[in-house]
Formats: structure tokens, C-alpha cells, sequence
């Protein structure tokens, strides 16, 4: 098998919109969640998000705007930064084999219920003629393809929240395999809209908003974690054949070495130990690596009772006695839970953490869990050099499982 580099990082998140503000942003401690002032929140239990600051207009010119839901305007500034960013450069011949690997839960959510809303609220029969454009899962993967020319495989995955952890690492086989010399992967997620976070209340899985700081309110591992806050955004990494990145002097940012998927069949919402291990030990396998030589993890973390306990469970499983000396992190604390977003952002903060032997904390974490006693890097970020290869976890609804495992460039 081919070495696979990463050699362009995009993002459009909560706390910054590149990766070196985003990743400092984490570093800090500080937290992007905080009230929406949207006029419908009044209708939320809970109105606290964690929402990217960015006007789309400065962007797209209007008439392109009218055909962009907001999931696919997010997906396409990461990338353009990401391509950016990898100086990336492409012959005829690998514009025909180089193609876009993409994630998303929600797809076009704000496209969807604002047909919705016409239709059932203001009871119209005339709804946007592009509703279905804008909406469909896969329309930013194909945006993408399009303003890069990239006519290789254009494959969205949705698969909930491990949708774009699936996307990098279907990529990562089909570089590695030599099926293509270079892909766009990553995901993007949009679902800041009040059909879609009144959906999640009703699940009851939401943080409640904390009393005395609402940036705090996402407390994983903590033992007074009250569930998830939704988040929003875009990440999207450039992968490329070592030898190809490595011929043209690209600044490589890192290199994925494995991946593991595993389906739990248990339950659609209830996550179990032995499923999640199972996609970790299929991880280190493909890495060939033995679990003593990872040194980092970047949990899934979402801050729900039941993950929290169940992912620290599954780590010690894999682990054993080395768990204890792991440092184990989520940075859903402070940028939220992008859904189908979430592996490609955290798998950015990975490669990130490694490139600048720096540990993004997990915030908020205030309350020791005795189910939960992992070291979690509480509070305050960590250096940590000689790091060498470090593992993202990816877990969902549906119990799809996603590991993706990076060396230190």
C-alpha cells in the first residue's frame, strides 16, 4: 500500500475560520458555544449552539447564493482554503482519477425546513424551485467537484455522526490502494435551524444551558454532563500520495496510517463498548501498529451520560494498562458537536495537536466520573513532544464506528 499525506487543511468552525485561529482558539480554552439570538429560539427548551461566524455574502456573489444552502457554503470555503493551503496542482490525467469523499448527517437542513415552513406555516403551494438542489446530501460533495474539476469518484457518505470520519477514510483506501493520486475529503454540517434542533430536544440528548456560564455548557467526562450542544461547520483535508506530495516539496502536515469501521448491531442509539473497541483495534491493525504506540486520542466525547462512560470503557478495553497513561481529549467542550462534520474537524485538531506537540483540553470537566477515569486533559491544554501517532474517534446513531489513526509528519 501506498503512504498517504495530508497536504491541505480547511476549516469553518466555531471558534475560527482557518486552522491555525481555530486550533489557537481550542489551545486557549475558550468555548464558541453561546445563546442564538435568532427570533425563533424563543420556541427552544434550550437555545445555546455553537454557530460559525461568517457572512456568506462577502463570499458568493448573490445570484450564487440562491442556489447554496448554508451546509454547501461552509463545505466550499474549507475546501477552497484546503486546496489553497496544499498549493495543489493537478494535470488532465489527475483531474479524471482525483475526486471528492464527503460526510454530512443533515444535509441541506435550512433548505429543507424552509420548504417546510412555506408549505405547512405560511400554507403556500409555490416553494423555491431549487429546494431539492439545495437540499440534497450530496450537493456540497458536488459543488466541490465542480470548482476544483476534480471528475474522478464524487461519494457522499451520511451515516450520522461518523459520516465524515467514513469520508477521509474512504479516501485514504482508495489513495493507498492506488486508485488516485490525490482527493478532497472532509464534511460539513449545517443544522442551526429550529425543525432540526427541536428533532434533537425531542431525543433529549441536548446540553441543558448552564446557569452560571453558557459557554460551558458541554462538560464531557464530567460527571455533571447533561448531553450534547450542536454545533456547525466545514472541515476539509487534501490527501495525496507520499511519494507525489513528497516530489513537489508540499508542506505535509501529517500522514493517516490507518482506519477501522465496525457496526455495532445492538441498538440504534445505544452505544456499546465492545463495538467502539472493535473499530479502534481495526484501526491500529490497518496501521499495523500495537496499542502502546499511540499516544493521544481524541475521543468522540460528545458529553452524553451514556457515550461518555461507554467510549472510556471501550478505550481501556483496547488499552489495558497503558489507558492510564494516554491523554484523552474532546474538543466538542468548546466548538460543539458538528454531526456529520465532526471526524474531518477533529481529525484536523489531531493532526494539529501532533504537528505542534500541543493537547487541546477537555473544558468544563469539573466533576470527577468514577466511570470516567481516563486522563482527559482537563481544563488547560498540555505540551506534549515525541508524540508520534495519535487515534480520532468517530461514533453514531445507526452505530456506525470510525477510527482514524495519524502519524506525526
Amino acid at each position: 500500500m501506498r503512504r498517504v499525506a495530508v497536504t491541505g487543511l480547511g476549516v469553518v468552525a466555531p471558534g475560527g475560520n482557518d486552522p491555525q485561529t481555530f486550533f489557537a482558539s481550542l489551545v486557549s480554552g475558550k468555548s464558541a458555544i453561546r445563546a442564538l439570538d435568532a427570533d425563533w429560539t424563543a420556541r427552544l427548551g434550550t437555545r445555546i449552539a455553537a454557530p460559525v461566524d461568517v457572512d456568506a455574502s462577502a463570499h458568493f456573489p448573490a445570484p450564487r447564493l440562491r442556489m447554496l444552502d448554508r451546509v454547501s457554503q461552509l463545505a466550499l470555503l474549507a475546501a477552497k482554503q484546503a486546496t489553497a493551503h496544499a498549493a495543489l496542482e493537478l494535470s488532465d490525467d489527475e483531474r479524471r482519477s482525483a475526486g471528492v469523499s464527503f460526510g454530512t448527517g443533515m444535509g441541506g437542513a435550512a433548505s429543507t425546513d424552509d420548504g417546510y415552513a412555506t408549505l405547512y406555516q405560511d400554507n403556500s403551494d409555490r416553494i423555491k424551485p431549487y429546494t431539492v438542489l439545495l437540499a440534497m446530501n450530496n450537493a456540497a460533495a458536488s459543488w466541490i467537484g465542480m470548482e476544483h474539476g476534480l471528475s474522478g469518484p464524487n461519494i457522499t457518505y451520511s451515516v450520522a455522526c461518523s459520516s465524515s470520519a467514513v469520508a477521509v477514510g474512504e479516501a485514504w483506501q482508495r489513495i493507498a490502494n492506488g486508485a488516485a493520486p490525490v482527493a478532497l475529503a472532509g464534511g460539513a454540517e449545517a443544522p442551526l435551524t429550529l425543525g432540526t434542533i427541536k428533532a434533537w430536544e425531542a431525543l433529549k440528548t441536548l446540553a441543558a444551558e448552564d446557569p452560571d456560564d453558557p459557554t460551558a455548557s458541554c462538560k464531557p467526562f464530567s460527571k455533571d454532563r447533561s448531553g450534547l450542544v450542536l454545533g456547525e461547520g466545514a472541515a476539509v483535508v487534501v490527501l495525496e500520495d507520499w511519494e507525489r506530495a513528497t516530489r513537489r516539496g508540499a508542506d505535509i502536515f501529517g500522514e493517516i496510517v490507518g482506519y477501522g469501521l465496525a457496526t455495532e448491531v445492538a441498538h440504534i442509539t445505544r452505544p456499546t463498548a465492545e463495538g467502539q473497541a472493535r473499530a479502534m483495534q481495526l484501526a491500529l491493525a490497518s496501521a499495523g501498529l500495537a496499542p502502546e504506540h499511540i499516544g493521544y486520542i481524541n475521543a468522540h466525547g460528545t458529553a452524553t451520560p451514556a457515550n461518555d462512560a461507554v467510549e472510556t470503557a471501550a478505550i481501556r478495553r483496547v488499552f489495558g494498562p497503558s489507558a492510564d497513561r494516554i491523554p484523552v481529549s474532546s474538543t466538542k467542550s468548546m466548538h460543539g458537536h458538528l454531526l456529520g462534520a465532526a471526524g474531518a474537524l477533529e481529525l484536523v485538531v489531531t493532526l494539529l495537536a501532533l504537528r505542534n506537540s500541543t493537547l487541546p483540553p477537555t473544558m468544563h470537566l469539573r466533576t470527577p466520573d468514577p466511570e470516567c477515569d481516563l486522563d482527559y486533559v482537563a481544563n488547560e491544554a498540555r505540551i506534549a513532544s515525541g508524540i508520534d501517532f495519535a487515534m480520532s474517534n468517530s461514533f453514531a446513531f445507526g452505530g456506525t464506528n470510525a477510527v482514524l489513526v495519524c502519524r506525526r509528519a
